[in-house]
């Protein structure tokens, strides 16, 4: 299969462009940058081919789609800056990238037919109560501009597309570019003490196991909304923090601490982030290993 990927300098894009050739799929990479901007670690997608394309420009993207003809597109690009999407100034631009981006590709597939990946998230949920969210609920409150915009690009897909598939993820780490994992890491050589919310929970995704769901899905026709983080149970940034620190052999202190009382987010954040994945395997796929497991082997990948 012909693959198109966007956000290929982000975490995801750049493990989706891996496992494209781990396959031997064919694997076109794009990102707004004029040269592929993500980790130089030699693997796959530094030689893959790579072009610029700016989503938000409707032309650019159909010219580029229309020219690759991919069988299928996985896109990963967004705004992902949470608190910064909140300044009055960015929201027209973060609409742009997330709703209005989103709904050119889903344009450009429908002319060419072609299958749709977008990636989504629990923000589209109040993240209200301690039920898990199931992914066909439809009962969407995004409590901030991030997740209001998301809803707004998984709309576009849904009401565009019929071959698509909508992909929920939350607390995403991997090997190129920022996440929790590496900012913990950071602060704990640096702190003897770190405040970490325990009210808020929810389940990891490692961008590497997830790449593997998600070509695993595009090799079939189950399309649909699903939800996918790594197994492993619910967990808040507290307890994942203290396991951080535990397997990086680390004797920081982590103390636990309402939101209320962190009180340093500009943006609403869900209590409730649990993602029912339930589906995942009544659709015959292969769940992601434990959040405990990736964590180990994220910590060596990046030991390296």
């Amino acid at each position: 299969m012909k693959f198109f990927v966007t956000g290929v300098g982000g975490q995801l894009g750049h493990d989706v462009m891996n496992e494209l050739a781990k396959r031997g799929h064919e694997g076109v990479g794009s990102d707004i940058a004029s040269e592929y901007s993500g980790v130089q670690d030699g693997s796959a997608v530094t030689k893959m081919p790579y072009v610029s394309v700016d989503i938000t420009d409707s032309v650019a993207v159909d010219k580029a789609l229309s020219e690759i003809k991919p069988d299928a597109v996985i896109h990963c690009a967004a705004w992902t800056a949470v608190d910064l999407a909140e300044d009055p100034a960015n929201v027209a631009k973060v609409r742009g990238i997330n709703g209005g981006g989103t709904q050119n590709i889903a344009d450009a597939c429908h002319h060419l037919g072609c299958k749709m990946t977008y990636i989504s998230t629990d923000y589209v949920f109040d993240g209200q109560g301690s039920e898990p969210w199931k992914p066909d609920c439809k009962d969407y409150k995004p409590l901030n501009v991030y997740g209001q915009t998301k809803l707004e690009g998984e709309l576009a897909v849904a009401n565009t597309l019929d071959k698509y598939f909508i992909v929920r993820i939350a607390w995403v780490f991997g090997l190129n570019g920022k996440n929790f994992i590496k900012t913990m890491l950071n602060v704990g050589k640096t702190h003897d003490t770190v405040r970490v919310v325990n009210d808020q929970v929810g389940t990891p995704t490692y961008t590497y196991d997830l790449a593997r769901l998600l070509i695993d899905m595009n090799e079939t026709e189950k399309y649909g909304y699903y939800h996918a983080t790594n197994e492993g149970g619910f967990i808040s940034w507290y307890d994942f923090t203290c396991e951080i620190y535990k397997q990086a052999g680390m004797n920081t202190k982590v103390v636990p601490v309402t939101t209320a009382e962190y009180g340093l987010s500009k943006a609403a954040r869900p209590f409730n982030s649990r993602l029912d994945k339930s589906k995942l395997v009544e659709a015959g796929f292969k769940p992601l290993p434990t959040w405990q497991d990736a964590l180990s082997r994220y910590l060596k990948e990046i030991a390296e």
